[in-house]
């Protein structure tokens, strides 16, 4: 939040008909400022129309989660404290602060940090903040109970076993791996997407050694390689240190000052911040466009703005929230005193981080990202580009990919990450199962390849559009192939795919392509497995799995194969 209330609620003039509990010292507006509060917590919601509180209205159901209430021992909801301010069972107002901090507390205490209710106790929990600060600015408590007390450390989550991920989980968003890391170093406070465990034996290095058919020691290499994470280039990482130092900044009661700047007031509370404030903006917005991303505004609408091109761009839009502050609010407040000197650090990391050389904002290994992808062979070659790259098991059939990440090595020497899809002549499949012609399936595996291994470009599509048209002024010369299905190659498992956006580089997941459209819809006909002639003829639905052949490391499989047992079910 940007902005502090200009003027105190109304007093309510309700009267009270609840029985009189004369061993208490909370006068009367007090009970009435508690009141306001809990009315504002259930009121609140985000700028996107959620409503945080919803999670906290009841307790939670002992039936349903019995192991709540062995872990979480003085369970509280926004029902306990209506119904405790309305019977006027508070001792006294410190009580009642101990019973909100008490609701954000257990949700992180039995919550994993990417829980949505853990999120969104975070938010509550800043929610709680302003509304008490508002009630010490008009005197009606005094600054020490407007802090929310400390219950205790929160427990650390345990940790999830180590396994690879299914296909549902594959499914789910595999993007933000990079926002995870920045909001639980900066502040924790984003609620995140559910999202299955990963795995470790994912970021197996490649090695060398014996290579041939079935060769054991080769099982490790041949495993998915998962996908590599998002890496910052060095104007990004200076931009996230200016916002990660900013945030360690507390003012006398403790409270983290940057936190009334996360986001913008809600405009229906607070309608005349809007007709005053030409350029809202708030710490939200900005880690969006730091990251390339587009946030919806109050209401619904796109905020179209452009990712920052330099560290200068995005200090410009600090100077904005925190100009906006100073100029809402008087001079003597002290959300006024707060921005004037986060703005003054904000400034100071700047120019600290601007003086360091690129060199300092390397990549594991030394490997220095190249945002702006590589210039190969006079093209550019960049992220989210689908490409053919050499397969040295067979030269007629070169690896189809997307890149995923551009990188130069401690020698100078620069690379591709890109995510592979197979042919179904590459896969194990049910002998019944047909394909569309120059179909090919995502993999998990996601490779490293010297630029001078790209061959050529092509383009995948998903199934939906791939009847309806071509990309617009492709080439015709060039390979276009549809894709359905994600391939597990642990489980030899075909799965259809839901969203093709989750297939794609984050960099590339909100950008469309135009299309040269057919007169009508295609109809594609699915034929028969290409490598149906391999089914041995006594196969039997009880077999063992059979495996792919293998022939060079750093390359699918020569041949997958077929098996006779019951369909996938998907």
């Amino acid at each position: 939040m940007a902005a502090a209330s200009p003027s105190p609620p109304l007093e309510s003039t309700e009267l009270f008909n609840a029985p009189a509990n004369t061993n208490t010292s909370v006068k009367g507006e007090e009970w009435r400022a508690m009141k306001k509060v809990i009315e504002n917590l259930y009121a609140h919601r985000e700028p996107d129309g959620h409503d945080p509180s919803k999670v906290f209205h009841r307790k939670v159901n002992k039936r349903a989660m019995p192991d709540y209430y062995e872990v979480i021992k003085e369970p509280v909801a926004l029902s306990t404290l209506k119904h405790k301010q309305f019977t006027r069972e508070y001792k006294n107002f410190a009580e009642f602060v101990r019973d909100c901090a008490l609701i954000t507390h257990n949700a992180q205490t039995y919550n994993r940090p990417e829980a949505g209710a853990y999120q969104d106790a975070i938010t509550m929990r800043g929610v709680m903040e302003r509304e008490l600060q508002q009630l010490a600015e008009q005197k009606i408590i005094t600054p020490e109970l407007a802090v929310l007390p400390d219950l205790g450390e929160i427990p650390p989550a345990s940790p999830r076993p180590l396994e690879y991920e299914d296909d549902d989980d594959e499914e789910d968003d595999e993007d933000d791996e990079d926002d995870d890391a920045d909001d639980s170093e900066e502040d924790g406070a984003k609620r995140r997407r559910k999202r299955g465990p990963r795995s470790n034996a994912v970021t197996i290095k490649r090695e060398g050694g014996p290579k041939g058919d079935g060769d054991k020691g080769n099982e490790d290499s041949r495993k998915r390689r998962g996908r590599p994470p998002r890496v910052d280039t060095p104007m990004e990482a200076r931009i996230k240190a200016v916002l990660k130092g900013i945030r360690k900044h507390k003012n006398e009661q403790g409270q983290i000052m940057i936190h009334q700047f996360e986001k913008l007031p809600d405009k229906a509370i607070m309608p005349e911040y809007y007709q005053e404030t030409k350029e809202p903006i708030a710490i939200e917005l900005i880690k969006n466009l730091r990251k390339g991303k587009e946030i919806a505004n109050a209401r619904q609408r796109k905020q179209k703005r452009k990712k920052y091109q330099s560290v200068d761009h995005f200090m410009r839009d600090i100077d904005t929230m925190f100009d906006n502050a100073k100029s809402y609010n008087q001079d003597e407040s002290q959300i006024y005193k707060e921005a004037v000197f986060l703005q003054s650090e904000a400034h100071k990391l700047s120019d600290i981080e601007k003086q360091k050389p690129d060199t300092e904002y390397v990549m594991e290994e030394g490997r220095l990202p190249l945002p702006n992808g590589i210039l190969h062979n006079g093209e550019l070659w960049k992220v989210g580009d689908w490409v053919h790259i050499q397969n040295p098991n067979d030269v007629t059939k070169p690896i189809v990919a997307q890149i995923y990440r551009t990188w130069q090595d401690t020698d100078g020497e620069k690379w591709v990450n890109a995510c592979w899809y197979y042919r179904p002549e590459q896969t194990v499949h049910q002998y019944e199962k047909h394909f569309y012609p120059n179909e090919v399936v995502k993999t998990g595996q996601y490779r490293d390849h010297r630029i001078d291994e790209v061959i050529d470009r092509c383009f995948v599509m998903f199934t939906t559009r791939y009847s309806r048209g071509r990309p617009r002024g492709y080439p015709a010369d060039k390979e276009v192939y549809v894709c359905d299905s994600r391939y597990n190659e642990e489980k030899h498992r075909l799965n259809k795919i839901k969203t093709w956006a989750s297939c794609l580089p984050d960099e590339v997941r909100d950008k469309d392509y135009e299309m040269d459209l057919f007169d009508g819809l295609k109809k594609v006909k699915k034929v028969p497995s290409p490598i149906l002639h391999m089914l041995k003829e006594d196969a039997k639905e009880t077999d063992e799995l059979p495996k792919p052949s293998w022939g060079t490391e750093n390359a699918p499989p020569i041949v997958g194969a077929v098996y006779k047992g019951p369909r996938d079910e998907n």
